[in-house]
């Protein structure tokens, strides 16, 4: 047999579960009942499964290279089991691989860039998005509070554990940097009274959120604009600030003038949270087996993945001071296979609106990375966090006696409730 053809036969034979193996010339590899079928119609596409280069293989099956049949929850199986080890190990680089991403992510980030690369992918089409998300479209990690909640139960109770850790009151300034489809922006304004701030680069959602601001009568205290982060002006400082999957497009070379740039937007007292994806590792700012290239090429260009340890020295070089930190990754995981299933659900509706040749391959791209991300959280390969922060301390010696004017308690009482007594 061929010696390429004898190591893609012995990798099928160890995987999970059943995958059958047509080749460019028709010839049949596996079973015949498989629960993940994979046609090849180039001999590259080969090379890459013996390799074990999933990203790699991703882009065959955009292109065209390749077909794959079966649900996505078997195919990650698949693909998980197909890596020749850790993806985070393998994207470690040495010094001079550090030095050009270093150089890479300032090229990268400049307003005009950073414009562009935010409306390749969340300016694709709304109707899209609308398919899988929840009704209030919230494009982020949701919390499962509890066990049974619905994605749309889950989103709103994201959202109300962001605003209960701001401490939001009515009346309160409050921004939100990155605000998507508006989610966390109406249910701060609705639910807490907030005067309520949001900006994004993408036209889309610019124009979706005007309308429901309109529809609602919210114009009085809700607004959002067309505006780079960089660009907010400083003169009028926010009660609170947030900022939902949005700093994963700052860039890490950036990360420090990110949040000195928050920190300056913050009145004294004040709290910002910033939600986000981070780097499983210190040293990687991307996946490896091609992963990385997957999401740069089809899904967001500009993205960077930076280790939480990194992320913590960016915001105490930015002048904040860190008061709370919490992981969400596996909430991110469910998160991930709820829109994938929800995707996966409503395939022919999503061809539909996306159409031709471009759409196709849109399509694609995304049925991947819905589930190949939620394969990477559910590995711990990437994570979520969640970072509640403030300006340095003042020196005062009543923090503990919880005065008026600061936002922070410096207690996490809700640990205790229900707690027996001692």
């Amino acid at each position: 047999m061929n010696p390429l053809l004898s190591i893609v036969e012995r990798k099928l034979q160890a995987l999970p579960v059943p995958v059958q193996l047509v080749l460019p010339d028709g010839a049949v590899l596996g079973p015949p009942d498989p629960r993940v079928r994979f046609v090849t119609h180039d001999k590259a596409a080969l090379v890459h499964l013996a390799e074990g280069a999933v990203g790699v293989l991703g882009q065959d099956y955009v292109e065209g290279r390749i077909d794959i049949e079966g649900s996505m929850r078997d195919v990650m199986a698949v693909a998980s089991a197909l890596l020749p080890g850790s993806p985070v190990d393998a994207a470690r680089g040495g010094w001079l691989t550090d030095l050009v991403r270093k150089v890479m992510s300032v090229w990268r980030h400049s307003a005009e860039r950073d414009a562009r690369q935010i409306e390749f992918h969340y300016d694709l089409s709304d109707d899209f998005y609308g398919l899988w998300l929840d009704p209030r479209r919230v494009y982020s990690c949701a919390y499962f509070r509890t066990p049974g909640m619905t994605l749309a139960q889950a989103q709103e109770a994201k959202l109300d554990h962001i605003c209960r850790k701001l401490r939001l009151r009515a009346g309160e300034r409050f921004l939100d940097v990155g605000a998507g489809w508006g989610g966390l922006l109406l249910w701060a304004a609705e639910c807490y009274g907030v005067d309520a701030t949001g900006i994004t680069l993408s036209r889309n959602q610019h124009a979706y959120v005007t309308k429901l601001i309109q529809e609602k009568g919210l114009g009085g205290r809700v607004r959002i604009e067309l505006l780079d982060y960089r660009k907010l002006d400083e003169s009028a400082p926010f009660d609170k600030i947030a900022s939902v999957g949005m700093f994963e497009h700052v860039g890490r070379a950036q990360l420090n003038g990110y949040f000195a740039k928050l920190r300056r937007l913050l009145k004294p007292g004040g709290l910002i949270m910033n939600h986000g994806i981070t780097a499983a590792g210190v040293y990687n700012p991307e996946l490896g087996n091609g992963m990385g290239e997957f999401i740069e090429k089809y899904i967001f260009p500009g993205g960077e993945l930076t280790h939480i340890s990194v992320v913590m020295e960016a915001l105490t070089n930015g002048g904040l001071e860190d008061l709370d930190l919490e992981n969400l990754r596996p909430h991110y995981a469910r998160t991930l296979w709820a829109w994938s299933d929800g995707l996966e659900a409503r395939l022919p509706e999503a061809a539909r609106i996306l159409g031709g040749e471009q759409g196709e391959r849109s399509l694609r791209a995304y049925r991947l990375y819905l589930a190949g991300c939620a394969m990477a959280f559910q590995h711990g390969w990437i994570a979520l966090h969640q970072i509640l922060a403030q300006q340095p301390a003042t020196g005062r010696g009543d923090e503990l006696d919880n005065p008026a004017d600061p936002s922070y308690p410096w207690r996490r009482d809700y640990m205790y409730e229900g707690r027996a007594p001692d």
